[in-house]
């Protein structure tokens, strides 16, 4: 075999090697994502809690005051009674005021409504600081083991980066450009066998002047279908 087709046969396969811990690093990404997203909907729960719970006891203030000056409206009608002198004039005061009665009461209604409202609330607030409490924990704990797995690829990436190096750097460069202008488009599939007389890369069929060149190995020949480099296994390989 071709000493050059040798050495770009070893070569892909080792990008090959470096290209496979590609899925094994999204997967990592992935858990981390997903714990991270845990928390977010959580921490989005609770906020939007918190924010109700403020809301409503900004109304209740709300309420409190109104109560407070129809109080003061009610006291100061109290005084204005002893003034009056006419039966309209009593009318008048007297419809003011049940006006000012029914307002209280519907006031008092609604801080009792908000604050029921607001102990439920509470007591979800509580299980929603529990949940974000176990989300954060449970990301911690993924993030440090994926961080532990990420660290042993990236080192036996780094193994393989430095084998590449050595590969490349003994290729001759020509030859080293040409493999790398493929692998462009054909990624970790830019040196493929034959098998049953077809390329392994896009599974067409060889004609029989180019797989005898194949089979001699005398030079880098390429797919003439979709320009992949072809060598050939064994007989054993080949099954």
């Amino acid at each position: 075999m071709n000493t050059h087709l040798k050495e770009l046969i070893e070569i892909a396969k080792n990008d090959q090697a470096i290209d496979s811990y590609t899925p094994q690093l999204k997967a990592a990404d992935k858990r981390v994502a997903k714990a991270k997203k845990k928390i977010d909907m959580a921490q989005s729960e609770f906020d939007h809690l918190t924010k109700d719970i403020t809301d409503n006891e900004e109304r209740v203030k709300a309420f409190e005051e109104q109560l407070t000056l129809l109080n003061e409206q009610l006291s100061s009608n109290a005084k204005k009674l002893k003034e009056i002198s006419t039966e309209k004039e009593m009318k008048a005061l007297s419809l003011e005021e049940d006006i000012a009665k029914e307002k209280m009461s519907f006031a008092n209604e609604e801080i009792e409504r908000l604050q029921g409202i607001n102990e439920t609330k509470k007591a979800l607030l509580e299980e929603v600081s529990a949940k974000v409490k176990e989300a954060s924990e449970n990301f911690d704990s993924v993030n440090q083991a994926v961080g532990v797995e990420r660290a042993e690829i990236e080192k036996e990436k780094g193994k393989l980066f430095v084998k590449r190096e050595e590969l490349s750097r003994n290729l001759e460069q020509k030859v080293f450009s040409f493999y790398e202008k493929i692998r462009i488009w054909a990624g970790n599939t830019a040196v493929v066998p034959v098998k049953k007389q077809a390329c392994y890369g896009c599974y067409m069929k060889l004609n029989d002047k180019t797989y005898s060149e194949v089979i001699r190995g005398s030079e880098i020949i390429n797919c003439p279908h979709c320009g992949r480099i072809l060598y050939i296994e064994s007989v054993s390989q080949e099954g």
